[in-house]
């Protein structure tokens, strides 16, 4: 499906989004110090084994860049101008090497633009789940969408 237009989307549509995706160390190491991010909870498994976790904790960005990623083919693929910000952010549960994860996602709101006609704002609720369909992230997220006919 490719992405929904504004008018396509209305309040409390829920989407199940079919990707999955199981993450690994490599995931980790490699995200982990791309952005700068040293944390021996994700890097060093000597260090990750002393800890309450006994094991690495899969970058929690990651984890959220993975779960929007997700619903993008649903929702946003092609009619998105941009996002707008995040909020209500929260990671439930750890997510580990090997956890296989996948998303739904749930229209908050829908609005009008107030500064531009060719556009309307949607407010996305995401939520990521693992394997054993505990809620490892959720987030909310503001879009800003083409309108159909419109750029």
């Amino acid at each position: 499906m490719a992405g929904l237009y504004f008018e396509e989307f209305t309040v409390d549509r829920h989407f199940r989004h079919p990707l999955t995706r199981t993450v690994n160390e490599a995931d980790n190491t490699m995200f982990s110090l791309m952005t700068m991010n040293p944390q021996p909870l994700h890097v060093d498994a000597h260090f990750a084994a002393g800890t309450e976790w006994g094991q690495p904790l899969f970058n929690s960005l990651m984890t959220l860049a993975i779960m929007i990623g997700m619903s993008v083919q649903d929702t946003t693929l092609g009619t998105t101008v941009g996002n707008l910000g995040m909020s209500d952010v929260r990671f439930p549960k750890p997510v580990f090497h090997g956890d296989t994860l996948r998303a739904e996602t749930r229209v908050v709101s829908v609005r009008e633009s107030k500064s531009r006609p060719d556009v309307g704002i949607v407010e996305l609720e995401h939520s990521c789940f693992n394997q054993r369909d505990e809620l490892v992230a959720v987030c909310r997220r503001a879009a800003m969408m083409r309108k159909r006919g419109e750029g």
